[in-house]
């Protein structure tokens, strides 16, 4: 089966295993993919990500964070730029979410980055998704 959309696909299924208080969620593996997770778990959303070898392709397993008591690390994961309708910002239309304190992940020329770095570098890109 084809998936027409990856990165919703991931999102969804990271949304789901954490409102479900799983530990681990596997999806399948793609460079894009990784690059995700490797930001989530820059920015503390994650506790980490392994990419393991598979006969007809890799997965990507994540290791979800949760504080004391279960609490949730991550509240609310949106997909903002869809197949059908690509969201692109540019240096000075950077967003912010939540006034700063979540964070939009931007695929930009120089790489998939956070709308922080992406500020720093004086680059934009396409708007992949916020996470808060």
């Amino acid at each position: 089966m084809t998936m027409t959309d990856p990165i919703a696909d991931m999102l969804t299924r990271v949304r789901n295993a954490n409102s479900a208080g799983k530990q681990t969620v596997s999806m399948p593996s793609s460079k894009k993919l990784v690059e995700i997770a490797r930001i989530m778990q820059e920015e503390g959303y994650i506790q980490r990500y392994d990419v393991v070898e598979g006969e007809p392709r890799a997965s990507l397993e994540i290791v979800l964070k949760y504080g004391e008591k279960k609490a949730k690390t991550i509240r609310g994961i949106k997909r903002i730029s869809k197949p059908g309708l690509r969201i692109y910002a540019g240096k000075d239309e950077l967003p912010r979410v939540l006034g700063g304190l979540g964070t939009a992940i931007i695929s930009t020329s120089l790489g998939v980055m956070t709308d922080r770095d992406a500020r720093k570098k004086g680059v934009g890109g396409e708007v992949i998704a916020y996470v808060w």
